[in-house]
């Protein structure tokens, strides 16, 4: 057999593991199978255990699935007492066993139960269906959080970006890829497909996703890019079906204008930051002519907010001042911008750079900010700077031309 020749195709093979039988032969209730495999020692019996625990998860109804996260929260939780007790002795004696100690008793079991449920084939992609379960159930109960944080924990160490895989999705991937894209699109939907062909066939587009070897049939997160001469300023021009493609040699900017999240049990695991920055370093090497790097990106907060100020957005230059009063000084309790797209690509090191009136006139885009868009500036020479200012002052990067806007909107509402 040929020798894997890439680092995806090398992680491949080792999280390829061939799936044991699935059938549910081990009578026992989902409880006393967990508290099993948390006692067992030999490799290949938890193997075993663990399928069958996963599999009898998959049976479970909404309401035992309930029972199940109650077990995990309140059976399998922390013992608050051994961990003081092994604090105390590690402050008294801060020799490697009982620091040892300490760490172990700080370890729930149920991060030990997870674990070990990820010995089994194909568990990886369970347990991300099984968070998606958890993260449902916390609407009615939210101290399942203490589960939650666990299993974040872990999926936060298992999704670490040094075993992601960056792919590019063409119109020649195999069609249960392109399905998926078409699925999981959740900023300007993808109506057929020939819309999808529009957005992956030309020359002056690109898609690109990261996949996780143990997941390798799985987006877990992709963007899509429009290759253009200038800034565009709506997401009809980009999107028509009309449009005359250009040479990728002729594009001076890379538009990112959609980036969607695949995997709803992955919440709180933050791929897009490095997404974006590594796609926009890759197409720099590729393309020497590009020079901008900018998104066009919904403001998804603008009417509520509008609409709790007590402000109207009829009028389109009003519109755009708003937007801009908006991105820069309405911020959360906490001194963040209020708009979460805006926190997630100013914490990533861009600069809020341009608002277009009128930019998007779906019908999410009419009710979420009257139409509006902005564009979002990676300066990749500046990224890490702008982003660690964020951390430290969360202030705002805006232009001129925006902070001039924002400037007018605010004396407006004073008068």
């Amino acid at each position: 057999m040929q020798a894997p020749n890439t680092l995806g195709e090398m992680l491949g093979t080792l999280f390829d593991r061939r799936t044991l039988n699935r059938r549910i032969q081990d009578g026992r209730q989902i409880r006393d199978q967990c508290l099993a495999l948390l006692d067992e020692r030999a490799e290949a019996s938890g193997q075993q255990q663990a399928t069958s625990v996963l599999n009898r998860y998959r049976a479970l109804d909404d309401t035992q699935k309930a029972a199940f996260f109650a077990f995990l929260n309140d059976e399998l939780d922390l013992d608050a007492g051994a961990v003081a007790a092994r604090a105390e002795a590690y402050q008294s004696d801060p020799t490697g066993a009982n620091y040892a100690a300490l760490t172990a008793a700080a370890e729930s079991r149920r991060q030990r139960l997870f674990r070990k449920l990820n010995a089994a084939p194909g568990a990886t992609a369970e347990i991300v269906k099984m968070r998606k379960d958890l993260l449902a159930q916390m609407r009615d109960t939210p101290e399942l959080a203490r589960t939650d944080h666990d299993l974040v924990h872990l999926l936060r160490s298992w999704f670490n970006r040094g075993f992601l895989v960056l792919r590019q999705i063409t119109w020649d991937s195999p069609a249960s890829t392109l399905e998926k894209i078409i699925a999981y699109e959740a900023v300007h939907q993808i109506q057929t497909w020939d819309d999808l062909r529009r957005r992956l066939h030309p020359a002056d587009r690109r898609c690109f996703a990261f996949f996780h070897p143990a997941m390798p049939d799985e987006p877990l997160i992709f963007v899509e890019v429009a290759l253009t001469k200038g800034i565009p300023t709506s997401i009809q021009s980009v999107l028509s079906d009309t449009r005359e493609a250009i040479d990728e040699a002729e594009a001076n900017t890379a538009v990112f204008y959609s980036i969607s999240n695949c995997q709803d049990g992955l919440a709180k695991i933050s791929f897009g930051n490095s997404l974006i920055k590594q796609v926009a370093r890759d197409l720099a090497r590729e393309l020497s002519g590009l020079k901008s790097f900018v998104t066009l990106s919904p403001i998804p907060g603008l009417r509520n907010w509008a609409v709790g100020a007590g402000v109207g957005l009829d009028d389109p230059d009003a519109v755009a001042r708003l937007a801009a009063h908006y991105l820069v000084d309405a911020k959360t309790p906490k001194g963040l911008p209020l708009d979460p797209v805006a926190r997630f690509h100013l914490g990533n090191g861009a600069r809020v750079h341009a608002i277009h009136a009128g930019a998007d006139l779906s019908d999410s885009g009419m009710t979420q900010s009257a139409g509006a868009m902005v564009n979002y500036l990676y300066d990749l020479a500046k990224v890490s700077k702008v982003a660690s200012g964020f951390a430290t002052t969360r202030k705002v990067q805006a232009s001129a031309p925006v902070r001039t806007l924002a400037k007018q909107a605010a004396a407006q509402m004073r008068d």
